[in-house]
């Protein structure tokens, strides 16, 4: 008979060995953080009150994890990863956290993307994709705006129909 016991499958060593590291490396970064587990196996650091996140995956190799690191947006959701380095599991945790940082400077350094203004809208500016709404535009630009040559044919198919059933039941 064959018993396995949770968490001592082969390759659970490296898992366990990542969550300890990034366990480590993110109270010698942070003082507010989260560690969560990924789907991919690694191990998310989130600052949400620096708006970054790093992430510790699992690699290939023996005793190394990919280290990326990106931004948290508005909404809580996390950006794509900005830079990222294969470093090894061996380091001391300050080495980590030298490279982390290192990372996070690269990242915060990187111009974001240009955004590029619609076509047909010259006269506007891009949204800059970090920000929510702009607070000038409320519900009121946004109704008048909406009401299009389609929502007047409605309007008008509706008076019609309620005209014409007007017009048979008096004429009965």
């Amino acid at each position: 008979m064959l018993v396995r016991i949770w968490g001592t499958a082969e390759g659970e060593g490296v898992y366990t060995e990542l969550r300890q590291t990034a366990t480590e490396l993110a109270g010698f970064l942070w003082r507010e953080h989260t560690v969560y587990r990924e789907r991919g196996g690694g191990f998310v650091i989130r600052g949400e009150h620096v708006e970054r996140w790093i992430s510790l995956a699992p690699t290939g190799g023996r005793n190394e994890a990919l280290v990326r690191v990106g931004r948290i947006l508005e909404g809580g959701t996390t950006a794509p990863a900005r830079s990222e380095q294969i470093v090894s599991l061996d380091a001391g945790t300050g080495e980590l956290a030298a490279v982390c940082r290192r990372l996070l400077a690269d990242a915060a350094a990187e111009p974001g993307r240009p955004v590029r203004a619609q076509a047909g809208r010259s006269g506007r500016s891009g949204r800059d994709p970090g920000r929510g709404r702009e607070g000038g535009r409320g519900r009121t630009a946004r109704w008048a705006r909406r009401t299009s040559f389609t929502s007047w044919v409605v309007i008008v198919c509706a008076v019609g129909v309620v005209a014409l059933f007007a017009y048979v039941s008096t004429t009965r």
